[in-house]
């Protein structure tokens, strides 16, 4: 059965905005997760615009969900994952630039960097993720390195919908799709876990939930904006019932 992986960096981006100590990140897990999320995501950038040191240290000591940690490929970041053992780290590009992670990393051009940190983490009993593009080359590389799971970038899908007025039977928007599918055809044939998400929401998640073999969609920015309207744990239980549907037979 698919699960849903909640991202609650913008519940740290309201409290950052005002530089004091509300919404509280922990609590926000513990919403998401009585609303039925699977998981929590946090990215702990370098530049700490959101998720701060205190907040990934207190998921882990006082939350019961399972953690996925988003970060960079760094020494910094590495040793904070080893140490404090989230259940998966993915691993994504960086840049202090930009507004939210736009692309998915380039396993190929950095393959021989990534595979030591791929195996630090490793060591440590964490389950290895990698954030790409669909592309055959990069779910190749992700392999050779030993990443456990790959978690296809769907932003390009999600972008099409919108342009096309959310018409999910558009030429643009199938094809995108079907590069997701692809993809997840090529990376369960390598044998790792198939998961999804960037810029999903209550409109277009479905068609990516159908997709045969996915495993998880972590989705943060259109539940955290739906739950200042009807709440965090009703939003997450809202999304993850349009997953649920999408993947029930028709009768």
């Amino acid at each position: 059965m698919i699960e849903l992986g909640v991202n609650i960096d913008h519940v740290a981006t309201i409290r950052q905005a005002r530089k004091t100590y509300e919404p509280e990140p922990a609590w926000a897990a513990v919403e998401a997760h009585l609303g039925g999320a699977d998981g929590i995501t946090v990215h702990l950038r370098e530049d700490r615009r959101h998720i701060q040191d205190a907040d990934v240290e207190k998921l882990r000591t006082l939350t019961h969900i399972k953690l996925n940690l988003e970060m960079a490929a760094t020494d910094e970041m590495v040793g904070i994952a080893c140490r404090l053992r989230p259940e998966m780290a993915m691993l994504v590009p960086e840049g202090r630039h930009e507004v939210t992670t736009e692309g998915g990393l380039d396993i190929v051009a950095q393959e021989a960097k990534l595979k030591v940190a791929i195996d630090r983490l490793a060591q440590a009993g964490i389950v290895t993720s990698v954030f790409i593009d669909a592309e055959l080359a990069q779910i190749e590389a992700a392999a050779r390195i030993g990443a456990r799971v790959c978690e296809i970038h769907t932003g390009p899908y999600a972008h099409a919908f919108h342009n096309k007025g959310r018409d999910a039977e558009s030429t643009a928007v199938l094809a995108e799709l079907e590069k997701i599918r692809i993809a997840g055809d090529a990376i369960r044939a390598h044998g790792m876990r198939f998961n999804a998400g960037h810029a999903l929401n209550y409109f277009n998640v479905q068609p990516v939930a159908r997709l045969p073999g996915i495993r998880e969609l972590h989705i943060g920015h259109a539940i955290v904006s739906r739950a200042v309207f009807v709440g965090l744990r009703e939003a997450v239980s809202e999304m993850k019932r349009l997953m649920r549907e999408a993947q029930t037979p028709c009768a």
